[in-house]
């Protein structure tokens, strides 16, 4: 287990929804934001997000974390680490402008720079979409955690949209019309040169992932049940074997299906149209699985993500909370606060609307912590306590 650590020591939000100007001093250990609904403790959680990815975790518009009436919004985070003493990290968005990052006073020429710098692990009531959600929720959840482990695979996948871009325009503007081979042939050995390499290293990434994803599960519950991700790509499964190969065969399949992709205007195989199947026992999790069985899934793989992370970065993932415990019953709230106590030494930051019952836990576990009261937009702390 990795026991280097990036410790967010400040925070400032300004003009962040509920929040007009706030600052506050973090706990390397666990924060606990408590207060009533809609007084700003999930906006303080996708701020510290923000920093990580240099996205919302609620949204993907930016202008929608504006304060109302506000035009522009500024987050700043401090960290220090055991390998990089102090980082300062910056986000600011004004509406015309758009979003820029500094790192310690300096732009960044690419927003997608930053990810990988701070890792990051959320868990948050829209997690249930992983199970009963479209397939685009399950891709994003596995882009968002190989894009922080692996920078390479980020930039494949900022040249593959853009690709992308290139040849559904081509096929939009040409529909109705006959395809030029010299154009579109171009097109197609971009997106399977780049999307060979991608669905390769998903289809290697989930066979590893799988035995955490069991690590995981086998915490969470007690049946006797084995979790599995199936990966349905574009191509046979047989092509998977190599970046090489899934560039051959997803090669022949635009080719294939280039006079269909005319018709609509749009790309049909790739791995932006790839599926991922999560099965219990065999058995289709969003068919089949109960209620319970979903929750536990989605947590399982949460749990799964940050083990992953953090095998796999040189420091402890951050791990943000959201209204976790407040949806949970009490067998699998008890998982997760024994899971923080003996697997997430990291610093972590938590929300709920009541705090009395966590707070008891977190004081006998000997983890520094400390209590932050938010009410419509404004903070409160309290000391942490050891």
């Amino acid at each position: 287990m990795n026991t280097l650590f990036m410790i967010l020591r400040s925070l400032r939000l300004r003009s962040v929804r509920a929040h007009a100007d706030t600052t506050l001093a973090l706990t390397p250990g666990i924060n606990l934001l408590y207060g009533p609904n809609g007084a700003g403790k999930t906006n303080i959680l996708e701020a510290v997000h923000y920093l990580c990815l240099s996205k919302s975790f609620l949204t993907g518009v930016d202008r929608y974390v504006l304060r109302r009436g506000e035009k522009y919004f500024e987050i700043e985070g401090e960290f220090t680490g055991t390998l990089r003493r102090e980082v300062t990290i910056r986000i600011a968005f004004a509406v015309r402008e758009g979003k820029r990052v500094f790192v310690n006073g300096a732009p960044l020429e690419r927003l997608a720079d930053i990810v990988g710098l701070v890792p990051v692990v959320i868990f948050a009531p829209c997690d249930q979409s992983l199970t009963l959600g479209g397939p685009e929720g399950r891709r994003k959840f596995l882009n968002n955690m190989l894009s922080q482990a692996r920078p390479a695979h980020l930039e494949d996948l900022i040249n593959y949209r853009r690709a992308l871009r290139q040849r559904n325009g081509y096929l939009a503007d040409n529909r109705g019309r006959q395809i030029d081979n010299g154009m579109i042939a171009p097109l197609n050995a971009i997106l399977a040169r780049i999307g060979g390499r991608i669905i390769a290293l998903r289809a290697a990434f989930l066979e590893k992932f799988s035995q955490e994803l069991k690590r995981a599960w086998n915490r969470l519950s007690e049946a006797i049940e084995e979790p599995v991700i199936v990966y349905q790509g574009s191509i046979p499964e047989t092509s998977y074997a190599s970046p090489a190969v899934a560039e051959e065969a997803l090669k022949e399949a635009l080719e294939r299906v280039t006079e269909r992709d005319r018709e609509q205007g749009r790309s049909t195989v790739g791995p932006h149209r790839d599926e991922l199947v999560f099965k219990l026992d065999g058995r289709e999790v969003r068919r089949f699985a109960s209620t319970g069985q979903h929750r536990s899934f989605a947590i399982a793989l949460k749990l799964a993500q940050y083990y992953y992370l953090d095998s796999r970065m040189e420091e402890k993932p951050l791990l943000l909370l959201d209204d976790v415990f407040d949806s949970l019953d009490p067998k699998r709230t008890d998982v997760i606060l024994d899971w923080l106590k003996d697997d997430a030494t990291g610093q972590s930051l938590l929300t709920a609307a009541d705090a009395e019952r966590l707070r008891m836990h977190v004081m006998q576990w000997g983890i520094p912590n400390q209590c932050i009261h938010v009410h419509c937009g404004e903070v409160s702390l309290s000391p942490p306590e050891v």
